[in-house]
Order: C-alpha cells, then structure tokens, then sequence
C-alpha cells in the first residue's frame, strides 16, 4: 500500500519505482502506459495519484552544481530542500525563500506553486531557470526562461513528464534574525495589514480562528530584528505555531541572526514536523482584497476552529507562471492545517470557498479543495494554453490522471 505522507491517500498505482539513474528513469517511464511522478509526498489530494505506476526521483544521483557566473545552481529532483540549502550555505550562496518545510523535495514543491513568505518574495517555482524533463517516449525535453512554453513547464503538475533536474537562481548567503510575537489585535491587523506584512524580510500570521486577535506572528528580518509590532508581545521563549507543539521542532528565534537556511523555514531539517496526523487547505487572494477575504472567513469562524490545528497568513509576490497561485497578481495565501477528520472538514471547507467567491481564490494546486474545474479555468486564464501544451508534449496521456482529464479538457 502507498501513500501519501498525510495517510489521507492511498494511491491505485500497480508499483512504484525508484530509479538510481537517469536511463533507468528514462527507461522507467517509456514503459509504463501510465505514470505520474512522486516527490516527498505532501500533496493532500489525488493529484499525484494514478492507475498506472508511480515514479519517485529520490534514489537518482545527487547533482548540486553550481554556476558561479550565471548566478545558479542546477540541482536532481530529488534533493530535498533542506539539503540544498546546506550545500549553498557552505558555499557561500542563497535562494530568495524557502517554504515553511526544508523536507519537501524541489521538484515536486515548485510543480504544485509552493512558497514561502514575504511581500517582497516570489514563490520557490519563480526562481526555476530551467527545467529538465523526461517526457513520455523517455526523451529529455529542456524547457528555459526564453521559450514561450517555459511559462506552462514550472507549475506544471506532473502533466508534462517527470522533472530530471531544475536550474534554480541564486544569490550570495546572508543571514536571518527570527522574532515571534503573540496576541496581535484584531483592529491593528485590519488597520495595518499591508504595513504588517511589509514590516520585515517575511512574516507569517498565525491564527486558531478563535478570537478576534492574531495567536502569533512570526517575523523574520535581514538586519536588524524587528523589536515591536504594533501592540503585540514578543515571545519570551521559543515557540511552535501550534500551541502547545514542541519549540524544538522549530528554528531559531529571539531575535538570534544566523544562516538563511536555519530561519527561514519555520521547522528544523532533523525533526519531522508532525505525524502526518493532519490535512491541508490554502487560498490565495489577491493582496489589495486579503483584509476583506479575512473578515469574511472570520464570520464563520466558530464553525473552523473547532477543526482546526492552525492557520497561517502569507504575503506572495506576483510572478508569471501560468498556473502559479500568485501569477499574474501579488497575493495573500491563506493557509488552514487541519484536524485528520476529512468528513467534519468538507462541510466547512463548502463554506470557506463560498465565502471566498468574491475573492477570486485560487487553491493551492497539493491541498485539500473543493473549486470545481470549470471554476478553476475562470481563475487560470491560461489553463487553455496549459492544456495545448501537455498535449504536445504528452499527446496519449500518459501522465495524465483522474484528476487531470477533468481539468484539462
């Protein structure tokens, strides 16, 4: 039985494959009559699912090779974030951002529009270069910035090929101080909003939904720490997002600079965050309506915290991918880590979305949503030349699933 890393999904597939080179991943895929591929897991849907056979990149030869006059790094699939991120360090190099998790492997964050935060900060797929393909007759396609399809090749969902390597954009290291604060007022997030999230390198806004105040915000600053926040308390000791949760699992804080891989993320590399004992929702609204989508999700929110372990708050910059969540419009992501009881979510996920409607929220691609297809074209304006694409590139469907006819028709 496989599954994903949630345990929410069980995938159909007949196998799953890990080829340790890149003829056996070619090999691998020419075969197979379906076939999706598989990063570390934490997709939250059936996005990743497939009735054929799975194929993971994770035994594939490490590559992490740097090109010091370009500006960037050519990186296999399979490497994990947090790896890459210690090989930069010790070389004197950077990424921009880095999402909430170092555990999640590259390919498969930037093929579903992960990101991390900060007004200023693009999502991790807007820093690819170039992207390495393995497409259905096992040949190696190189889509890079300057051909017109290289827009539909990042956030591409597993639908062109499997992802072989990835040319990433670097910049020299630099350091990040970490300060988290508590009970944020409600009247000050309102107020102070887009003031809030501009105020440091990244902020993050925690939330339980249960009461009018923000629980915490997590503040991370190149140069000097941030040492207030409007009327909100700093922390007097190490915290979790979670109430409760073990401070250990979590980067540094108080204030302490040190290396961008060791604060941007909000977990260390050597603790497994959770148990899998949770599910995942995001949203991303555009920036200049965040407040207004927030209140209307504060209305209804006796019926999700009751559900919920935490909620998280985002800044994105626009780039333009053309199925990037932020494409096209700097956005905010609104992010719900939910209790594993998908029957009492549903109910309330139908009611977020409702009242989300007028935002024109778009859901994370690896999360638990319900916006039907045809809602989801209206969102994507270039879901149509997505579509054009993997069908040039994957003319029998090969990697395509349940999932995906419905959405790309």
């Amino acid at each position: 039985m496989i599954t994903n890393w949630a345990g929410n999904v069980t995938y159909s597939a007949r196998a799953l494959h890990r080829p340790s080179s890149l003829a056996e991943l070619r090999e691998a895929v020419a075969r197979a009559e379906r076939v999706r591929p598989l990063g570390t897991g934490h997709s939250f849907n059936r996005l990743a699912d497939t009735s054929g056979e799975l194929i993971s990149p994770a035994a594939l030869p490490v590559v992490m090779e740097i090109d010091t006059a370009a500006g960037k790094v050519r990186v296999s699939a399979g490497v994990r974030y947090g790896e890459l991120s210690r090989f930069l360090w010790t070389n004197g190099y950077a990424l921009s951002n880095l999402a909430s998790l170092p555990h999640i492997s590259v390919a498969g964050a930037v093929s579903t529009g992960t990101h991390g935060s900060g007004a200023g900060n693009r999502s991790l797929s807007a820093e690819v270069a170039a992207v390495e393909l393995v497409t259905a007759d096992g040949s190696i396609v190189e889509l890079s910035e300057g051909d017109d399809r290289f827009p539909g090749s990042v956030v591409a969902l597993g639908a062109l090929g499997v992802v072989a390597a990835l040319t990433l954009r670097v910049r020299p290291a630099y350091e990040v101080s970490q300060t988290v604060f508590e009970n944020l007022p409600g009247p000050a997030v309102r107020a102070h909003f887009t003031e809030i999230m501009r105020s440091a390198y990244s902020v993050s806004l925690f939330t339980s939904w249960t009461g009018d105040a923000v629980d915490q915000v997590w503040v991370k600053s190149v140069g000097e720490p941030a040492l207030e926040l409007f009327d909100a308390v700093r922390a007097d000791g190490p915290r979790h997002p979670i109430p409760g949760g073990p401070a250990e699992w979590c980067t540094p804080q108080l204030g302490v600079p040190g290396p961008w891989h060791e604060r941007l993320p909000h977990f260390r590399l050597e603790f497994t965050p959770s148990n899998g004992d949770e599910l995942q929702s995001e949203y991303f609204v555009p920036a200049d309506r965040a407040v207004e989508a927030l209140d209307a999700i504060a209305e209804i929110r006796e019926r999700i915290a009751p559900v919920l372990h935490i909620s998280e708050i985002r800044a994105i910059a626009a780039d333009e991918l053309w199925l990037s969540p932020a494409s096209g419009r700097d956005s905010v992501a609104i992010h719900f880590t939910w209790k594993p009881d998908a029957v009492a979510v549903e109910p309330v996920l139908t009611l977020i979305e409702e009242r989300l409607a007028p935002y024109a929220a778009r859901p994370h691609w690896g999360k638990v949503y319900g916006t039907p297809p045809e809602r989801l074209a209206e969102l994507y304006p270039r879901l149509g030349e997505f579509a054009a694409l993997t069908r040039e590139l994957d003319p029998r469907g090969k990697f395509r699933n349940d999932l995906l006819d419905s959405l790309l028709r």
